[in-house]
């Protein structure tokens, strides 16, 4: 009985199943709540919406704000292509296409699964791996942002479980088909979610200090694999040269989120408090100056602001880092404030998983474990740019199969001292009984 049982619970395809069938029900109890003409048209109505509609029409990449404003790089390709193409078989702003993106989204989060699962084996054994599946096929942010943003983050987190579980396979391996396959994984990423480059040197460095051989060869294979992650972006690069004129590698709109998180209606002592950022007004301007000057325009404004208000700046870095963590810039508040179950759950999972996870990295380092510092770079250095700019739980969705592991590294750690205290003590009172029993024997005449 109890080797089935750890059969069942160590079983992939099982979790697996969970997983998706989580997301699943989730999506079909809130679906019955929405009218379909909502669902077909309310969800697509941000960037990615907007560019695949303008994909779909026949017009390019471009209409970032759904009126004509011509061409944009404030996206990567690959997710408004797929929604440009689910456009196209299931029709522009309908239910079905609506069905299909989100049913997109849920089989990406629930395959990361997977990767995390190798990851984890790979780090600390099955049962950490299974232990990290099954906290990521049930974790309320991973079931339920699926549904709730049309956008790239459940593709992301796929994709970062997967360099993850790669990084780790690959940092011994003299294969150069492998490590040109890693740098395609790197450059379809990237593509994808920019914002995880961060992670690329870090990840890439530690796999030159883990190589075999000396020299140039220790070298080479990291160096091949960054060479493909080039030519993955050039296209892009090249695309976006020839029609703004000037160098954009990504994308470009890190001016205007930056300027979101940094402006005047934080500080309560300017004169522009009361002045509301309305979507309406910044689509006005970005139709007046275009993309180019709009960019130029929120990068001088927000660094300016960062730069007259540095105490100010320091509390909304400290808000930002708590919202990211607890998805709240006021958790005990809010969570005094809501009689709301599933908030009030919602933000008890994600302070367990951020503590856990700092305790795990911990005990990882601790352990001397190989894999420590790949393993950290996700929710140490990822984070970052939201600390920046401003803070969402979708933000932080990629990297929380990661965070996750880390959760399982420090459950299985927490649970290997109580094991060892438990035997300690079982060992210890035994003898102490012995003593006892001879310090009270009688003398032997």
């Amino acid at each position: 009985m109890n080797r089935g049982f750890r059969k069942a619970t160590t079983s992939l395809a099982l979790i697996l199943a969970v997983a998706l069938g989580s997301r699943l029900a989730f999506a079909w109890d809130q679906e019955r709540k929405i009218p379909p003409g909502v669902l077909g048209i309310v969800p697509f109505q941000q960037e990615t919406g907007n560019i695949a509609y303008s994909l779909a029409a026949g017009h390019g990449f471009g209409s970032v704000f759904r009126g004509d404003t011509g061409p944009t790089a404030w996206l990567t390709p690959v997710y408004p292509l797929l929604v440009a193409a689910l456009f196209k078989v299931f029709g522009i702003f309908t239910v079905q296409a609506f069905f299909a993106a989100v049913f997109l989204n849920i089989f990406s989060s629930a395959a990361a699964c997977v990767p995390i699962f190798y990851a984890g084996k790979r780090i600390a054994g099955l049962g950490v791996a299974s232990g990290a599946a099954w906290l990521w096929a049930l974790f309320p942010n991973a079931v339920m942002i699926p549904f709730e943003w049309i956008w790239d983050t459940s593709l992301s987190a796929l994709l970062a479980a997967t360099i993850l579980w790669a990084t780790l396979e690959l940092s011994e391996s003299p294969r150069l088909s492998g490590w040109c396959g890693y740098g395609l994984l790197w450059g379809l990423t990237l593509m994808t979610n920019p914002a995880l480059v961060s992670l690329l040197p870090l990840l890439l460095g530690w796999a030159v200090y883990r190589s075999r051989g000396n020299g140039l060869s220790r070298l080479s294979r990291p160096t091949l694999a960054f060479g493909v992650v080039v030519l993955c972006c050039l296209p892009w690069t090249i695309r976006n040269y020839v029609v703004f004129h000037r160098f954009i590698p990504l994308r470009s709109n890190l001016s205007f989120e930056l300027w979101l998180g940094n402006n005047d209606v934080y500080d309560e002592h300017s004169p522009n408090t009361r002045t509301r950022i309305t979507k309406y007004e910044e689509v006005r301007r970005y139709t007046q100056l275009g993309e180019t000057a709009f960019m130029q325009e929120k990068w001088k404004q927000a660094t300016q602001f960062m730069g007259s208000h540095p105490r100010l700046e320091l509390y909304l870095i400290g808000k930002r880092v708590v919202a990211t963590w607890t998805g709240l810039e006021s958790p005990v508040r809010d969570f005094l404030a809501t009689d709301s179950l599933l908030i009030r759950g919602v933000l008890l999972c994600n302070v367990f998983a951020a503590a856990e996870a700092l305790l795990g990295t911990v005990a990882l380092w601790r352990r001397r474990n190989g894999f420590a510092f790949p393993s950290a770079a996700f929710p140490i250095v990822f984070p970052c740019l939201y600390y920046a700019t401003h803070a969402s739980l979708r933000y932080r969705y990629p990297i929380d199969p990661i965070v996750l592991l880390l959760t399982a590294v420090a459950v299985q750690a927490t649970l290997a001292t109580i094991s060892r205290k438990e035997h300690a003590k079982a060992v210890v009172e035994p003898a102490e009984a012995s003593v006892n029993r001879q310090g009270t024997s009688p003398s032997a005449p």
